[in-house]
């Protein structure tokens, strides 16, 4: 029987490529997003035409009910899942002074509570089957702190300490919790920062240049897969080198 996916967010940017790399090694999967219906049929349809199989639904993972649908769906459609992929999350600049608490809640909503709701309706099947890999996307600058982006990065340290403090208490279970923290990646989220600055940051990378979704969903995949059975609670850096 085939692998299945849970894969929030999965119309952009790392969540559409984690869909094309797990429906081309055979998975199935299910994804979900917030607004962009006409962008989720494309990938359904890509994805079918190429033999896979996707089935796209709308959950926005700040509604604790539609994310509780989403994983009875997601277990009626193709079984329950083998790996879940957390990635749904939002980005935003400004300085700290001009945070408003409803930027501030909003940002953690998303990226941070999110993840737990989305891990929370999941969660029962995995411990009923005693197996499965959690995959949570942080970011960068949840390690290293972004200036200008202080909600942000605090809301993705809170992913971080959330992965491994579960990673130590669902080891038993037989399931595995890991996080990936990716760099700069040419993104639709990134892009606001403008071309002059993404090229600035490629220089001040290593390894010269910005990360692909593509590359980012590779490890994903390798996290979520039985090649990396013994690995959990760790923060795997997907980032050319720019953090070390």
């Amino acid at each position: 029987m085939a692998k299945s996916v849970l894969i929030t967010g999965v119309t952009r940017g790392i969540g559409r490529a984690c869909a094309w790399k797990f429906a081309r090694e055979g998975w199935c999967v299910t994804g979900s997003y917030a607004k962009s219906e006409e962008a989720a049929q494309q990938l359904e349809q890509e994805i079918a035409a190429m033999g896979g199989q996707c089935r796209c639904v709308p959950a926005d993972v700040t509604d604790s009910a539609a994310v509780r649908r989403l994983a009875l769906l997601a277990q009626a459609e193709f079984g329950t899942p083998d790996a879940v992929v957390c990635n749904a999350g939002i980005a935003q600049q400004k300085l700290f002074s001009d945070i408003t608490e409803a930027d501030w809640d909003t940002m953690f909503d998303v990226n941070t509570k999110g993840v737990y709701r989305v891990i929370q309706a999941v969660l029962p099947q995995l411990l009923e089957r005693q197996a499965g890999s959690i995959v949570t996307v942080s970011s960068i600058w949840g390690q290293t702190g972004g200036s200008c982006e202080v909600h942000y990065s605090a809301s993705k340290a809170a992913v971080i300490g959330l992965t491994k403090a579960l990673a130590k208490e669902l080891g038993l279970s037989g399931i595995r919790v890991n996080c990936v923290s990716p760099g700069v990646i040419d993104t639709d989220m990134n892009r606001m920062h403008g071309e002059a600055i993404m090229r600035e940051l490629a220089e001040e990378t290593p390894l010269g240049r910005n990360g692909t979704p593509e590359e980012v969903a590779d490890v994903i995949y390798w996290l979520a897969s039985e090649q990396s059975k013994f690995v959990t609670g760790q923060v795997l850096g997907v980032n050319g080198g720019f953090y070390i």
